[in-house]
């Protein structure tokens, strides 16, 4: 690997202001920036400032309340930070400040930031808070050594990622606020991610009639309705076992009802039942044609209940993350990074979740995830009680990021 700035500097650089990124990540966790609700513009006043001690310049980019209120939030402010080196492309660093809500079953207090045997524990801590502290002291670092680079490294810290991403970097890409060459989104330490599944969120309403529950002759069950929907959705699901992707990391389409709700009353017949499903979609697949046959499904499901009728609205519909040209060139240069960094082999990979990674690649922009964090997303316990991080993972990754963008840039 040759890169303009010697290795040890770097590295020395990360290693002394390590203190103040875990100092930075602990903060990020304290300020909670729940999505749902999703009010996450105080959490972005309180990064802004913070990384203006460190000495970067901060854009602020509130996002319309008309969009905010269509993503079902309350509140986004985006942030940007631009550093130009010199001519040559622009590289940013994405990653999402908005978290699940903590939930039960914690050990832990879930904005405590405890550290504790090497790790810590927080709400967001690895998905993906840990990418701001990762990318930010990345920078700092190729900032302080004055690394002779010929290009431009952006930070696009955003907060919708729990909602589909739609106000985060796309707003960004469609507002033309940020025009990247490529892109590194939050993710874990010993793997590159280049591939990852799309999803699709659908609400499903099932309309009957009420009736007293004493003449339930009179009416149309709603419910009944619901359950012929569920059970199609349910054979529908077992069949997807047999369709196997070829990315490596992923292996079928999945399928699951997360919410249902709806009835009157007990000794009331239900006129209408809502269910929300969730359909993963593997790279090999189109969106819109699962979309379609989702839609067919459903509607076929009631055509011989009496009085019974279906509305369906999208809610969410992602397309996968898949390789495009220039992606390689980022993978290459993270996995030399590696090779000094972890003095290890990290591969390329799937993953069965969704991120708002794909929406750079949507937008024709190279893109690959790589971040701070354990080898799986069950071992950081993302969305679940004591999410954590290891310390020492994030002081890797910030070196291997690093590491990697001096080579990204070193001859462009």
């Amino acid at each position: 690997m040759t890169t303009p700035v010697s290795t040890s500097a770097l590295f020395d650089a990360i290693d002394r202001s390590f203190a103040s990124e875990v100092d930075f990540l602990a903060a990020l966790v304290r300020t909670p920036s729940d999505n749902p609700p999703g009010d996450c513009a105080a959490h972005a006043g309180m990064v802004a400032l913070a990384l203006e001690a460190l000495g970067f310049t901060v854009e602020r980019h509130p996002v319309p309340v008309d969009d905010v209120t269509r993503a079902g939030m309350i509140s986004v402010t985006n942030l940007v930070v631009r550093h130009r080196f010199g001519d040559g492309p622009t590289i940013a660093l994405n990653a999402h400040g908005d978290v699940v809500p903590p939930g039960d079953g914690w050990s832990f207090d879930p904005y405590g930031a405890e550290v504790r045997d090497g790790w810590m524990y927080g709400r967001g801590v690895a998905v993906s808070k840990s990418d701001f502290a990762t990318y930010a002291f990345a920078l700092k670092a190729l900032i302080d050594t004055r690394a002779p680079l010929s290009g431009t490294v952006e930070l696009h810290l955003t907060y919708d990622e729990e909602s589909g991403g739609l106000i985060g970097p796309a707003w960004l890409l469609k507002q033309g606020i940020v025009k990247p060459d490529y892109a590194i989104c939050a993710g874990f330490s010993y793997a590159i991610t280049t591939a990852h599944n799309g999803a699709i969120h659908l609400e499903v309403t099932v309309r009957g009639k009420s009736a007293h529950a004493a003449r339930p002759d009179t009416g149309h069950d709603a419910l009944e309705g619901a359950v012929a929907v569920l059970n199609a959705l349910y054979e529908h699901r077992a069949a997807l076992r047999e369709i196997r992707s070829a990315t490596n990391g992923i292996e079928h389409p999945t399928l699951v009802v997360g919410l249902i709700e709806g009835g009157i009353n007990t000794n009331v017949v239900p006129d209408k039942v809502t269910l929300r499903l969730d359909r993963r979609v593997v790279p090999e697949e189109s969106p819109q044609a699962v979309l379609m046959q989702l839609r067919q499904l459903i509607e076929a499901s009631v055509t011989n209940q009496l009085g019974i009728s279906v509305e369906i609205r999208e809610v969410l519909v992602t397309s996968p993350l898949r390789a495009i040209d220039g992606a390689q060139r980022l993978s290459s240069a993270l996995q030399r990074a590696a090779k000094i960094t972890l003095q290890r082999d990290i591969p390329t990979e799937g993953v069965p979740l969704y991120t708002d990674a794909r929406l750079y690649c949507e937008a024709g922009v190279p893109t690959v995830i790589y971040g701070a964090g354990p080898r799986t997303l069950l071992e950081a316990n993302g969305h679940r009680a004591d999410e954590r991080v290891a310390l020492e993972d994030l002081r890797v990754a910030t070196k291997t990021v690093a590491l990697a963008l001096s080579d990204l840039l070193a001859g462009a």
